[in-house]
């Protein structure tokens, strides 16, 4: 039973190597996609805001999804990273911003 506990844990830490590029990046993702999402559903789309939360919910929750309607731009937070996106214009839609 140690040994195929060992060689199961062996794997997943190969496994875990070989994706470490993909598993750093992970946390970025989660809040780079609700902030861009959520802004293009509220401000290309027009859709309520209870809509568009339910819309860009995940499994893992976010810390912080916040709307500044005025300069409608989108804070997301989630996994330790921030990312916000603004809507640029009709033609542009939103964009992550740096």
């Amino acid at each position: 039973m140690k040994r195929v506990l060992l060689l199961l844990v062996a794997l997943l830490l190969a496994w875990a190597w070989h994706e470490r590029q993909a598993l750093a990046d992970f946390p970025g993702i989660l809040s780079a996609y609700s902030a861009k999402e959520y802004c293009s559903c509220r401000f290309v789309m027009g859709l309520d805001e209870h809509y568009c939360r339910g819309y860009v919910q995940q499994y893992l929750p976010l810390t912080r999804l916040q709307e500044h309607s005025a300069t409608r731009v989108v804070i997301a937070e989630g996994l330790g990273r921030s990312n916000q996106a603004a809507w640029l214009g009709p033609r542009e839609g939103c964009r992550l911003l740096p």
